[in-house]
């Protein structure tokens, strides 16, 4: 009775803390069949593995893509941690098609890449998403489906590569040394000036000093903006005008000066009715700006030739570059080539002036050149014109390979890197051997774009792709025809400019000789 009626303080305090005691117990309890349930439910996620740094980038940018090879050997597909965001790299052909076309809507440019490339690039299609991107691509499309658009590209590729075998003979003449990618370069441009926007340049003759000055202020301005991803300091060197920036910034407003030049002489040059029967890409971008000027401004416009630049003269003229070193270091290859150019030109005979062989230069004829096509497929393929190409993911999502990537994650695919993996192109995956684009009739054999992404795949394809092709397949042809090549140092190393496309550092530099 004493207990029931007066209990001690004590008991309190004990049954107090065996209370709490219990529903300590029972929390604990719930919380561990919640993670058994959890465990069941939900997928823990799986990242890449972590490889670096974007410090490591930096360290290594000189030899960026050779860097990236090295660590692709051990994981197909990686991260490199940076201030700004996770940095996830690719190599696995499964992963590039999910990126490229299953779930294309989830990846693009982004603003981190379009930041980094927009002093340069501006809205044009390499830096841009959504409507700004389908109104470049829809007008381009129309312009790559003319018949008219290939039979006026192959006559004007024929011109200027007739033009460079003039320039090639009077080196040849004087025992000079050329360097064929400043060739290539200054050809290409002055090709796509014309095929693009109708205009003459003529920068391989050396009559434009404006247009060399510009050629060399877009390389320039090309390998500044691909500093910028190693770069971490960049927006604050911008903001006071200093370090690379301040050159970046000098160097962009000489391709603007060049530019808008090109812009207002075409609309000076031509009225209206007249560029509507033009069939150039400026023409056709010129007469929509006049139905819609605040959509299509002179900005907007200095974008679309910049972007074409990237596409049409640098893309095809390293590429160019790089065949012509990969055929001095395998001449057993060239001679090849130069056995099916014979048998493809015969009709014309062995004594066939330039000027001849060049007229023989048809759709058919170009058709016929199926080792040299090869040729240029596993030139790109170890040497792709865009060895990177990053993305910004813009939600949480999973590639085929198990790897979580985030909202805002920068996802690489490394068309560079890719064509040197042996578990895509097998053991001799580092060896040139163009038979391995051959089918056993020696007819081409297309590989997955997936697979071989120098072209990209899916809604992004180049449209230019067999465009290019056939001004590679006659600038090769006609030099190949008339001359033989050596490097001028055989024992000189030939690397490549780190930047936006695959340039060789400082120039190919060969001899030449009438074969």
């Amino acid at each position: 009775m004493f207990f029931l009626s007066d209990p001690h303080p004590l008991g309190f305090a004990a049954m107090a803390a065996a209370l709490i005691l219990l529903a300590v117990a029972f929390a604990f309890g719930v919380l561990i069949v919640w993670r058994s349930l959890g465990k069941a439910t939900r997928k823990k996620k799986r990242y890449p593995p972590v490889a670096g740094t974007i410090f490591h980038h930096f360290l290594n940018f000189g030899r960026l893509h050779d860097y990236s090879t090295s660590l692709a050997r051990k994981h197909k597909t990686y991260r490199l941690l940076s201030p700004f965001c996770s940095e996830v790299y690719t190599a696995d052909p499964a992963n590039v098609e999910f990126i490229l076309k299953t779930n294309f809507s989830n990846y693009g440019k982004g603003q981190y890449n379009y930041n980094n490339m927009k002093d340069l690039l501006g809205d044009g299609i390499f830096a841009v998403d959504g409507e700004k991107w389908y109104h470049q691509r829809k007008v381009a499309s129309v312009e790559f489906s003319k018949s008219v658009l290939r039979d006026y590209s192959n006559a004007v590729f024929i011109s200027n590569a007739t033009k460079l075998a003039s320039v090639i003979s009077e080196a040849v003449r004087s025992s000079k040394i050329v360097d064929i990618q400043d060739l290539f370069m200054k050809s290409t441009m002055d090709s796509i000036f014309q095929v693009a926007f109708g205009v003459e340049i003529d920068s391989l003759c050396g009559s434009n000093e404006e247009g060399s000055k510009f050629a060399e202020a877009f390389d320039d301005s090309s390998a500044l903006t691909t500093w910028r991803y190693v770069d971490i300091s960049w927006k604050i060197k911008k903001l006071l005008n200093i370090g690379s920036e301040a050159v970046l910034n000098k160097r962009i407003q000489v391709v603007d000066d060049f530019v808008y030049k090109v812009i207002d002489n075409k609309i000076k040059q031509h009225d209206l009715v007249r560029l509507s029967k033009k069939e150039d890409f400026l023409s056709r971008f010129l007469v929509e700006s006049q139905q819609d000027p605040e959509k299509i401004t002179h900005k907007y416009l200095r974008d679309i030739i910049l972007n074409f630049m990237v596409a049409g003269k640098d893309t095809t003229a390293v590429t160019l570059s790089w065949l012509f070193y990969m055929l001095c270091k395998h001449p057993s290859v060239e001679e090849k080539i130069v056995e099916e150019l014979i048998l493809a030109t015969k009709e014309i005979g062995n004594d066939a002036s330039i000027g001849e062989f060049a007229a023989s230069l048809t759709e058919e004829t170009i058709d016929k050149m199926q080792y040299l096509h090869a040729t240029l497929s596993e030139t790109l393929r170890l040497y792709p014109a865009v060895p990177l190409n990053p993305k910004i993911c813009f939600a949480d999502d999973t590639l085929p390979d198990g790897h979580d990537v985030k909202k805002g994650d920068m996802v690489v695919y490394m068309p560079y890197v890719m064509g040197r993996m042996k578990f895509i192109w097998g053991d001799d995956a580092e060896d040139f051997r163009p038979e391995r684009w051959l089918n056993s009739d020696g007819v081409f054999s297309p590989e997955s774009p997936f697979k071989f992404t120098a072209f990209q795949a899916g809604p992004r394809i180049c449209l230019g792709k067999e465009l290019a092709y056939r001004q590679m397949k006659i600038f090769a042809a006609l030099l190949l025809s008339f001359f033989r090549f050596k490097l001028s140092n055989e024992r000189q190393p030939v690397n490549y400019r780190t930047m936006l496309t695959l340039q060789i550092d400082k120039g190919l530099h060969l001899y030449a000789f009438h074969r």
